[in-house]
């Protein structure tokens, strides 16, 4: 789904839970940041245009994603609203290498809401940049969240959400 640049913070950030959702939920996912441009990428060459990984929370109005899906519509509105992409630091595939396994976790306080390998995940990177660039031309600064784990859910305003890929970092964010 597109996320536009407005809607990627920093983690740490304070986000107000948006006006226009009675549903507001959380989806911890691997970010892989393109580093170079490229278009028609082979699956076998597309790790070479990762500069780095990061971890994101991909926030999701899930009330306005089923409106949307029932009247046959992008589901942007739901995904791609202001500051719906918190997103930990960058780090350099040339220092942590490229991360096909490991662990990806969410919790909401202290309590655990999403666990699971990153080797589960329906994608891998190298299919998803291959995918995306026969009809996006990728540039460097694109950031492509990639699929989350089981156990995705509702956020309500107080709370702390931490969430990490081992090996990558961590992202944390608080609703307010």
């Amino acid at each position: 789904f597109m996320k536009p640049a407005e809607t990627i913070v920093p983690s740490g950030a304070k986000l107000p839970y948006p006006p226009f959702t009675q549903d507001l939920h959380h989806e911890i996912e691997l970010v892989a940041a393109i580093g170079r441009e490229g278009a028609e990428i082979a699956e076998s060459a597309a790790l070479d245009y990762v500069y780095g990984y990061a971890v994101g929370i991909d926030l999701t109005c899930r009330d306005l994603q089923a409106e949307a899906k029932k009247m046959g519509r992008p589901w942007e509105v739901a995904k791609g609203f202001d500051r719906s992409a918190p997103c930990g630091a960058v780090q350099p595939a040339s220092a942590i290498g490229h991360p096909a396994s490991g662990p990806i976790w969410l919790r909401v306080g202290d309590e655990p809401k999403q666990s699971g390998d990153l080797s589960e995940l329906i994608w891998p990177v190298p299919a998803l940049i291959s995918i995306l660039s026969r009809t996006f031309r990728l540039l460097p600064g694109d950031l492509i969240f990639t699929g989350t784990p089981a156990g995705v859910g509702p956020l309500a305003r107080g709370d702390h959400v931490t969430g990490g890929v081992e090996g990558v970092g961590t992202v944390e964010i608080e609703i307010v």
